[in-house]
């Protein structure tokens, strides 16, 4: 069950533990919340399901108590004090706790051998929610992701083409999963209270998901970086001598050099930079 805010208040009294913002620590305190994010998960007993940030270990417990396997990486050398003392002693088997920087652990340690068809359900900070989602996006991929996100960073993995929130983070994304119905969190739901409201944003792996190589994401996001350019002027000073072939590209998609980063479609970058495709 979800912690209240006194009873929150109460424990980080008690941890001598004052939320930092520069981590994102916002602590859920909706019970409605973490049922939710279950449910959306499909979590069900024997699943392996990755978390970062579980923070006090509200979402955490759920996740145990539900019959699951859980990996979690917490930066916080107090919080994770915190949950190495009550939870990993509760469910000495099933809850693997690393101490560290989800960016460099974006899977909290998770075996390869244990990848295939895991979930992440986490509370995802919003200063690290893209360079771990663009670390997730290299592979293996989770299954399925139910993630509590600022509103403005669900908007920009859910944007649609010719949007201002549109970018490359949008496209790797959107290659390999299908964005369901996910849901609006307020920041009543908090504590302490957000600025902003938040998305618990539902991500379903797709049958054939696409993964861009460590290169093509570099040049894709070199488009995005200066997108007001036309992309054959950025091709110009990126790949330089081959500015005819990528005209040749472009038209076969019915686009011209001219056209800008922004206007074009998921499936149009994936055909222009054919990879990885395929079961994950």
């Amino acid at each position: 069950m979800a912690l209240t805010p006194t009873e929150t208040r109460e424990l980080l009294a008690r941890l001598g533990h004052a939320p930092k913002r520069f981590l994102g620590q916002n602590f859920l305190v909706d019970g409605n919340i973490v049922r939710k994010s279950l449910e959306l998960a499909r979590v069900s007993a024997g699943d392996t399901v990755v978390e970062v940030g579980p923070g006090l270990g509200t979402l955490t417990g759920a996740l145990l108590e539900a019959g699951a396997d859980v990996w979690a990486v917490e930066r916080d050398r107090t919080l994770h004090g915190h949950l190495a003392e009550g939870l990993a002693r509760r469910f000495p088997e099933t809850f693997h706790l690393a101490e560290g920087d989800a960016v460099e652990l974006p899977l909290a340690g998770l075996p390869a051998a244990l990848a295939p068809d895991f979930k992440v359900v986490a509370n995802l900070p919003y200063a690290i929610s893209t360079p771990w989602m663009d670390a997730v996006l290299s592979g293996p991929l989770p299954a399925r992701m139910v993630l509590m996100l600022q509103r403005e960073a669900a908007d920009r993995y859910s944007a649609a083409p010719g949007t201002r929130s549109f970018g490359a983070i949008s496209i790797f994304l959107q290659a390999a999963y299908d964005i369901a119905p996910g849901h609006r969190v307020g920041s009543a739901c908090f504590h302490p209270r957000p600025d902003v409201d938040s998305t618990l944003l539902h991500l379903v792996r797709k049958a054939a998901p696409h993964v861009f190589d460590a290169s093509h994401k570099a040049l894709i996001r070199s488009c995005f970086q200066q997108r007001r350019k036309q992309l054959g002027a950025v091709i110009r000073v990126r790949q330089p001598g081959r500015e005819a072939e990528w005209r040749e590209l472009l038209a076969a998609e019915g686009f011209s050099s001219s056209v800008r980063a922004e206007a074009i479609p998921v499936p149009t970058w994936i055909r222009l930079f054919p990879g990885k495709s395929g079961p994950a």
